[in-house]
């Protein structure tokens, strides 16, 4: 029976679900039937921008669409797209043994709670996935950026701990992982900004005007985040707090300094861009949009934020996608930011 079990076979839940077999780990997936036909006939291929791959034949796999599937788990990741958290715990209450480690492996900073409100007798914790996943053809999932796998420490997921580092893929493990998820949420504040650029996320920071916009969303919850006493952590080579000074700086010097903040493949793009392109809702609510809901339990506002809730959720809706340009992104966001200033006068 399983040991490992990947609720949600998307690109990340394939990918690390994919390097942990690679690594010899006992690994299940519960997913859509279209991504199990896939898995079943090709296998899982990956690769990552550092030129490693790995391949899982076809008889290795092991992918359901039940939820029953994690009966026999002792490790669930939980995978899924944000807004589907609240099923998943009520699929998972109904199967899971009590002795059984939930991690969700989501964005935002929400959804961990969302588990463990459902999940009572087990151990629920959150997870960070720092890097980005593409996937360039049927069963292919590529590793686009640089970082590594970072989790709440729990007596319960230490004998977990060398799956992840026989995958090559180790466990970074905190007492406290709400400065994490801030911290992943503030870069992944980006994902709107790249979703609605429709290029290449190393094309697209290296053009000062979206990486402006990004400084100012960035800026507007790292004020909130202080007010709030939340002090993200560190996941760069540049604390939170400087990144959006160093944004601001020209694009030839930026250059420079964004290689040592980050490794990006140059094909890789944002999971919101992939989701736009796929004509599939977004996680924008669950990244920009918790900006605004710190804000509004702060008794603030978060325009630049907000403002870009609505353009993607525009762009959700549009007939053909739109790509914005620098200059008229960043005139969008100093518009809101001024209309924000005049309400508040």
């Amino acid at each position: 029976m399983a040991k490992i079990c990947i609720y949600g076979a998307g690109s990340i839940g394939c990918y690390i679900g994919g390097r942990l077999l690679a690594g010899g780990s006992d690994v299940s997936f519960v997913g859509r039937a279209r991504v199990g036909d896939q898995l079943r006939s090709r296998g899982i291929t990956l690769s990552h921008y550092d030129e490693r791959r790995w391949h899982v034949a076809p008889e290795r796999i092991d992918v359901s669409t039940e939820a029953s599937t994690v009966a026999s788990a002792g490790l669930v990741l939980v995978t899924v797209k944000s807004a589907a958290t609240p099923t998943v715990a009520a699929e998972l209450a109904n199967v899971l043994r009590p002795d059984t480690v939930v991690v969700s492996f989501q964005n935002g900073v929400g959804n961990a709670d969302v588990l463990r409100a459902a999940l009572p007798r087990n151990t629920v914790l959150e997870g960070m996935v720092p890097f980005n996943v593409i996937e360039p053809g049927p069963g292919a999932y590529h590793q686009g950026s640089s970082g590594e796998l970072e989790i709440r420490q729990s007596p319960a997921m230490q004998s977990f701990v060398d799956e992840f580092r026989k995958a090559d893929l180790p466990l970074i493990q905190h007492a406290n992982m709400v400065p994490v998820l801030w911290a992943k949420l503030l870069l992944n504040l980006n994902n709107a900004i790249n979703a609605l650029a429709n290029r290449p996320l190393q094309e697209e920071l290296s053009l000062r005007a979206y990486r402006l916009c990004l400084g100012m969303a960035q800026k507007e919850a790292l004020a909130l985040l202080k007010r709030a006493d939340i002090q993200p952590a560190q996941l760069t080579a540049v604390p939170a707090t400087w990144i959006p000074r160093v944004l601001g700086v020209p694009d030839a010097l930026f250059k420079q300094l964004g290689r040592a903040m980050l490794t990006i493949d140059p094909v890789a793009r944002s999971s919101m861009s992939d989701d736009l392109a796929a004509g599939r809702m977004t996680e924008v609510d669950w990244i920009n949009g918790e900006v605004g809901r710190l804000a509004q339990r702060l008794g603030r506002t978060a325009p630049i934020n907000e403002r870009l809730c609505e353009l993607v959720h525009e762009a959700e809706r549009a007939d053909v996608r739109p790509s914005w340009s620098g200059d008229a992104l960043l005139a969008e966001m100093r518009a809101a930011g001024k209309a924000s200033l005049n309400r508040h006068a």
